[in-house]
């Protein structure tokens, strides 16, 4: 009777962790919904996922996989810690400088018998643990409609504070909204502060090796992000080409770049914040009004 109480109390507190987990992961997760597909970023990961009315079947899935490079050799390996019929693909790209592109497929099928593919990619890191628990709480329908954002924008869930923007901004992916005459910015939110350090310098390798242009300056900067002082990396990038032609006909010639990890509201937020030469900045804080919203310059004699 006692060793029964015993299970019953480690089956109550471990019940009682995961919940307390899920909540962790709900105040970092950011999620867009759009005609049938959810789109995700936790942690630097970005995950989308949609259901199929259609039955699991290899056939099924390789008709819309193919643009992802998946053949049916690929479909050989399930996840036996998934309770539900699935099938699991896990591919890697190497890319410039250490940097390695990571992407896990999961095809699994829902409570209704449908087909629900899932997908995780990531820059140099992969949890599978992680990937197995996110797609659960998906099956069983558990990710609040708090974490959704409008598709509309009038304003963001900035790592836990609302910024008002108007109605001239629009979403280029999950945390990543650009404004046009002030700025874009893309971020994600992480458990520590290791993690949004290497999502920061991982990003900027990545847009550092872009064949479309050329980084024509570098340097680190003090600045104020959400109160916190901070030293961020600053490029400037001077686009080539078709691309330069393109950039120009919006005026712009020069994007300047800014990477900035930070502890924000007892989490901790890698951002990437850009804008064009040709932006209007505000005075007091040296950036234009997007990047005014969470950040300003700060000199070395303040």
């Amino acid at each position: 009777m006692k060793k029964s109480i015993v299970i019953l109390l480690f089956y109550l507190s471990c019940s009682y962790c995961f919940g307390q987990n899920n909540d962790q992961i709900f105040s970092r997760l950011q999620a867009i919904s759009n005609k049938g597909t959810n789109f995700y970023n936790i942690d630097g990961i970005e995950i989308t996922s949609t259901i199929i009315n259609q039955e699991i079947s290899k056939k099924n899935i390789l008709r819309g996989a193919k643009k992802y490079g998946i053949k049916e050799e690929d479909l050989g390996v399930s996840d036996s810690l998934i309770v539900q019929p699935n099938f699991y693909v896990s591919k890697s790209e190497q890319g410039p400088d250490g940097i390695t592109q990571m992407t896990s497929y999961y095809f699994v099928e829902n409570s209704d018998k449908m087909l629900m593919t899932v997908t995780f990619a990531s820059l140099n890191k992969k949890d599978r643990i992680f990937e197995r628990r996110f797609v659960q709480l998906l099956l069983n329908r558990s990710i609040p409609d708090s974490v959704y954002q409008s598709l509309q924008i009038d304003s963001i869930n900035f790592a836990g504070r609302k910024i008002a923007l108007g109605n001239q901004c629009y979403w280029m992916g999950v945390g990543n909204t650009q404004c046009p005459g002030k700025g874009q910015m893309s971020w994600s939110v992480h458990k520590d502060e290791l993690e949004a350090r290497e999502d920061v310098l991982n990003r900027y390798k990545v847009i550092k090796a872009k064949k479309n242009g050329k980084v024509v300056s570098e340097e680190t900067v003090n600045v104020i992000f959400e109160g916190v002082e901070v030293r961020a990396k600053k490029i400037i990038y001077d686009f080539k080409g078709l691309t330069s032609l393109l950039a120009g006909m919006s005026g712009g010639k020069t994007l300047t770049v800014y990477f900035v990890s930070a502890p924000v509201r007892k989490q901790y937020v890698s951002c990437v914040m850009s804008f064009w030469n040709n932006d209007m900045v505000n005075p007091g804080t040296g950036l234009p009004g997007l990047l005014s919203q969470v950040m300003k310059l700060k000199s070395e004699t303040n």
